[in-house]
């Protein structure tokens, strides 16, 4: 079983979108951090492994996963039905939902205000499928650019080649609190969703492993302290 040979190599490999703050990404010194890191680090530390960060193209994250490149995904991963067909994912951690970000000082107010604009996104996220969910709204819109991560979407939003962007919501608060950038939320989101990480099918004991962790962790009141650290308050679900 992948617990056996986890405490057997002595190494948990956590795979990764690098540029997912504040879940994964990497800071000015190059270093891979994130509230998720956090997590996971605190959950190695208590299984008694070393916790590997590997990234990966998010694009490819399943194939990851079951070549055995990675033991699990870990990084603002949404808990999904044609998900959990391939995969085994643990309780969900958070809540987030799937929102139209735009500039601060555009005219945008609700979705049917998009009507006939560009709107970017990532490449086979949780945005894409939120986008396709609303197929009527889907419909109203002039294109939908797939980019590699949420970052570039962003990028082409600041340079107006794009009039909105689909992506998660705590990263687009994350963005306009933390980096101060000129963005603003919509009201109206897209769908509602929780955050889990993801397993092999079979590694059941694995995850059993890092659930009860996580339970422990929200009853010392270590989720907490590291929810506190990137968010200023206490976003956590486990146990509540």
């Amino acid at each position: 079983m992948s617990w056996d040979k986890i405490k057997e190599k002595g190494e948990l490999v956590l795979g990764l979108d690098e540029s997912f703050p504040p879940m994964g990404f990497r800071d000015d010194n190059n270093n891979i951090v994130g509230y998720d890191v956090d997590l996971a680090q605190e959950v190695a530390n208590r299984l008694g492994v070393k916790l590997k960060l590997q990234p990966i193209n998010w694009d490819t994250k399943d194939q990851e996963l079951n070549t055995g490149n990675i033991d699990c995904i870990w990084n603002g991963f949404t808990i999904t039905k044609d998900r959990k067909a391939n995969i085994l994912f643990s309780n969900p951690y958070m809540n987030n939902q799937q929102v139209m970000v735009v500039l601060a000082d555009s005219n945008y107010k609700t979705l049917a205000d998009l009507k006939d604009k560009s709107v970017a996104l990532q490449a086979s996220s949780s945005a894409a499928d939120a986008l396709n969910s609303k197929a009527d709204f889907k419909a109203t819109l002039k294109e939908v650019v797939e980019l590699k991560d949420n970052n570039l979407c962003l990028m082409d939003l600041k340079t107006g080649n794009v009039d909105a962007v689909a992506m998660d919501e705590i990263v687009a608060r994350y963005y306009i609190q933390m980096k101060s950038e000129k963005y603003r939320v919509l009201d109206e989101g897209l769908t509602k969703e929780e955050y889990g990480i993801g397993f092999r099918k079979a590694d059941v004991q694995l995850m059993t492993n890092v659930n009860d962790t996580l339970k422990e962790m929200a009853k010392d009141g270590k989720m907490a302290e590291i929810s506190n650290k990137w968010f200023g308050k206490d976003i956590s679900t486990v146990g509540k």
